[in-house]
């Protein structure tokens, strides 16, 4: 019989979803042995915000980060999450900027990459995708799943048919807020999976408490991989939970059976981990408001944040029911970086000026010019035409409107150019990664300046 596999989450995005991203790599790093013995068919480590958190709030290098982890696993592929031509960003990257990072990333020993698109425009994966076949790596191409008037399940069967023209060896259902329901699924999966051989992995989020009813319908649908997270770190916002759905599809037949007493000892680590990051850590349980709203978790908690900054926390209530209405004005656009934050701000804005559109940020502008991609359907006349003019959006591939950055780039870093990893993190992360790299120059200089004035002085300096 058929049997399903795993991937875990709990290195990425279970704690980007429950921790604001803040497991650091010696945490993960403790752990990664056991966990290469379970059996999984992948570990995702890296992509999504990890990237960003290694540098803005960690103090680490994310490539090393990567170097560490790929030490550790020596039976279980490595996979990451790359949005396209946003790779780990939150803009779009010349092609050059692509290129070079996908290479870079290989090198670093990924495995699996995931890459998809907030608006399902596949012209934004072309270069990211031509660039994972290149390198030998195995390309999965993901559909943002969301629910409007215009995404049903032909939607979506005809992005799969797209996904296998762009040369996909798998395909991902990237249910990132919760709302793919079980009936749905099975009738998705199936008909994914008439047409296409290739292997179909689910992922989806606890959020709503749907999703392992979710994964059970998708295994028996025909999936063949899904996505969970050990328990400690899984529900809520995460993936569910790894022990009780295996537990599930080993009674019905569908997986081997598990390793309990492996699973708990990396169960129970995970939530040593979990206490040390008590203040960030979301506290999220269900709600089923997203199934309405449709807010994924990190956009949740980012919404509550910016509140809190402009002293508006009593009005996060109108924020979540304006959300849906920028949405909807926008053509329905799937709520995940970066058309989750573009919304989110645009529906704070709104509340904030008692009046709706009063201030149009500039992502929202770009969006309706088209420079994120297509959107799904039509965009609110009056708003389109208030940006807009009379000037039409554009209708080529975003990315052939930028200009090369990587020589641009390494220019402007100069001496802090020592490496493609440090230049990738300045053309990726701008000002915040020239400081990480001014920081850990400075460091380099005091700790040569310590040697040098040691010998000097005749002390011996053994290295730790």
């Amino acid at each position: 019989m058929r049997k399903v596999c795993f991937v875990d989450t709990t290195m990425r995005d279970a704690h980007q979803s429950l921790l604001a991203t803040r497991v650091t790599t010696g945490e993960l790093a403790e752990i990664a042995p056991l966990v290469d013995r379970v059996g999984y068919h992948a570990v995702e480590v890296w992509g999504g915000a990890t990237f960003d958190s290694c540098v803005r709030y960690l103090n680490e290098d994310p490539w090393e980060r990567l170097d560490i982890l790929k030490e550790s696993f020596k039976e279980t592929k490595l996979q990451m999450l790359l949005r396209g031509q946003n790779l780990l960003g939150y803009r779009n990257y010349a092609d050059d900027v692509v290129e070079l990072f996908v290479r870079t990333m290989a090198k670093h020993g990924i495995d699996i990459v995931r890459i998809f698109d907030a608006l399902n425009d596949f012209r934004n994966l072309e270069k990211s995708a031509k660039a994972v076949k290149e390198s030998g790596m195995h390309l999965q191409i993901a559909m943002s799943y969301t629910t409007s008037p215009v995404h049903n399940v032909e939607y979506f069967v005809e992005i799969s048919d797209k996904a296998v023209e762009l040369g996909a060896d798998s395909l991902c259902i990237k249910d990132m807020a919760g709302l793919l329901k079980p009936g749905t699924a099975w009738t998705l999966v199936s008909e994914i999976k008439k047409r296409h051989s290739i292997p179909l992995e689910v992922h989806s989020h606890f959020t709503t408490g749907i999703a392992g009813m979710t994964y059970l319908k998708s295994a028996e649908a025909g999936a063949d991989i899904l996505d969970t997270a050990t328990s400690s770190m899984g529900f809520g916002t995460s993936q569910p939970g790894v022990e009780s759905v295996w537990t599930a599809l080993h009674d019905l037949g569908l997986a081997d059976k598990p390793d309990y007493v492996l699973l708990k000892e990396i169960n129970d680590y995970f939530v040593r981990v979990r206490k040390n990051h008590s203040e960030t850590d979301a506290g999220f349980t269900i709600n089923t408001s997203v199934l309405e709203n449709q807010i994924p978790g990190g956009m949740y908690s980012n919404l509550i944040n910016q509140l809190k900054a402009q002293n508006m926390s009593d009005r996060f209530e109108e924020v979540l029911e304006e959300v849906p209405r920028v949405r909807a004005d926008l053509g329905y656009p799937p709520l995940v970086t970066p058309t989750s934050q573009i919304v989110g701000v645009q529906a704070v804005l709104n509340v904030m000026n008692n009046e709706r559109y009063k201030t149009i940020t500039k992502e929202v502008e770009s969006y309706i010019k088209g420079f994120y991609g297509s959107p799904p359907a039509e965009i609110e006349s009056t708003l389109k035409t208030r940006v807009m003019g009379d000037e039409k959006s554009i209708s080529h591939r975003p990315g052939d409107t930028l200009e090369p950055e990587v020589e641009k780039g390494r220019n402007e870093l100069g001496l802090l150019a020592n490496s493609d990893e440090d230049l990738l993190i300045y053309l990726l992360l701008g000002e915040v990664g020239k400081r990480f790299l001014t920081q850990r120059y400075n460091d380099s200089l005091r700790v040569d300046f310590d040697v040098a004035k040691n010998f000097k002085e005749g002390i011996t300096v053994y290295p730790v």
